[in-house]
C-alpha cells in the first residue's frame, strides 16, 4: 500500500476513536452530574395566567336571557304543558327536566288568565332578546324544574319535595322564586352597560323588561295573599286566612337572602278579622312592594349573586352550575366569582 495513504488510513483512524472517547466522556459527565446535585436542576417556565375575559354588553343580555329562558320555560309549561318552540331556543339540544304533568289543574278562569298572560309576556322577552341580540344571542341551556324545586324546598325547610305545577298555590310559590331575583337581576345589570350607542339601546330594553319583571313580582305576591283569604278558615264571627303558601314563600325567601347576599322584603301573612269587617282595627299586609325601606328603590344584585341563587350555590368562587341550570348558563357569565 502506498506510504502516504497508509499515513491519513492511520490519522483518521485516531481521530475517529479521540471523538468516539470524548463522546462518551461528555455523557459520563452529564449523567454524573445529574446525580451528584452538583448542577441545579432547570427552573420550570412558569404555567401562564389565562387573561380575563373583557364582558361586554352583549355578555350581561346573554345573562338577561338565560333567565328568561328559564322563566318562559316555568310559565308556559304551567300555562300550556308545553314549553318553548326549538326555534325560540336557538334550536338547542339542550333538555328540559319537568315532572311527568306540569299543566296546572284545577284552575278558575281567572286565575288561568293570570298565569296566560306572565307565560306571554317571558316568551315575549326570549323574543325580543334574541332579536336585539341577534347572531350573538346564546341557545338555551339544559334547564331543571324538578330536582330543583325538591332541592330548594329541602334547604328551605318546606319539605324533601316541592311540585310547583300540582296546584295553583304551588305555582304562586313556584312564581314567586323566580320573580323577585329577575327584578334584582335587571336593575343590577343596567349599571354594567356601556355608554356606547349599543349599551344605550340594550339599557332601554333592559329597563323596559325590569319594569315588566316588577309587575309580575308585585303580581304574584298580592294573589299568594289573596289565596290566603280565599283558603281561609271561617266562622260566622272570625275569618283565619290560611299562612300555608305565604309562609313557603317567606322561607323561600330567606334562602335566597342567604344565597344571594340579602335584598329581600318578606311577606307578611294577614292576620285573623272579625265579621263585620271594620277596616279601622285591622292591620293590612305591608309587602307588596319589594324594595328597600330607606328610598324604596327596588333591590339590586350582582350578576355573581344571580348565580348563587339560581344554581343553589352558597358563598364560593368556581361553581359552573347546579339548581336551576344544571350544566350551568350559556354565556361568558356561568361561573361563581366569590
Amino acid at each position: 500500500m502506498d506510504k502516504k495513504l497508509t499515513e491519513l488510513i492511520d490519522k483518521a483512524l485516531t481521530r475517529r476513536s479521540f471523538m468516539a472517547g470524548s463522546g462518551a466522556a461528555a455523557a459520563v459527565a452529564v449523567v454524573a452530574g445529574c446525580g451528584g446535585g452538583s448542577m441545579p436542576a432547570p427552573t420550570p417556565a412558569p404555567t401562564p395566567t389565562p387573561a380575563p375575559v373583557v364582558l361586554g354588553d352583549s355578555d350581561y343580555l346573554n345573562f338577561a336571557l338565560n333567565l328568561e329562558y328559564l322563566e318562559a320555560e316555568f310559565y308556559l309549561r304551567a300555562a300550556t304543558g308545553n314549553g318553548l318552540l326549538a326555534a325560540d331556543t336557538g334550536n338547542a339540544t339542550t333538555t328540559v327536566v319537568v315532572p311527568s304533568v306540569t299543566l296546572v289543574p284545577n284552575l278558575t278562569t281567572a286565575q288561568q288568565n293570570y298565569i296566560y298572560e306572565i307565560a306571554q309576556n317571558e316568551l315575549d322577552h326570549v323574543r325580543f332578546l334574541r332579536s336585539a341580540l341577534a347572531t350573538d344571542a346564546v341557545t338555551r341551556p339544559d334547564i331543571d324544574l324538578m330536582n330543583s324545586f325538591n332541592a330548594a324546598a329541602s334547604a328551605a325547610g318546606i319539605g324533601s319535595s316541592f311540585n310547583p305545577f300540582s296546584s295553583y298555590e304551588a305555582f304562586l310559590v313556584g312564581a314567586f322564586v323566580f320573580e323577585d331575583v329577575g327584578v334584582t337581576a335587571y336593575h343590577g345589570a343596567a349599571g354594567l352597560l356601556s355608554n356606547t350607542t349599543t349599551g344605550k339601546t340594550y339599557l332601554a330594553a333592559a329597563a323596559s323588561i325590569l319594569a315588566v319583571e316588577a309587575y309580575h313580582a308585585a303580581e304574584i305576591r298580592t294573589l299568594l295573599i289573596a289565596d290566603s283569604v280565599a283558603t281561609a278558615t271561617m266562622t260566622s264571627a272570625l275569618v283565619t286566612p290560611n299562612p300555608m303558601y305565604v309562609t313557603y314563600a317567606n322561607q323561600i325567601s330567606k334562602l335566597r337572602a342567604t344565597l344571594g347576599g340579602g335584598n329581600e322584603t318578606p311577606l307578611t301573612a294577614l292576620p285573623a278579622y272579625a265579621i263585620p269587617f271594620v277596616p279601622t282595627a285591622y292591620m293590612p299586609a305591608s309587602s307588596i312592594v319589594a324594595c328597600d325601606s330607606t328610598n324604596s328603590i327596588a333591590y339590586s344584585r350582582t350578576t355573581d349573586q344571580v348565580l348563587h341563587i339560581v344554581y343553589a350555590a352558597p358563598p364560593g368562587a368556581g361553581v359552573k352550575g347546579g339548581g336551576f341550570f344544571p350544566n350551568g348558563m350559556t354565556g361568558n357569565i356561568s361561573v361563581t366569582a366569590s
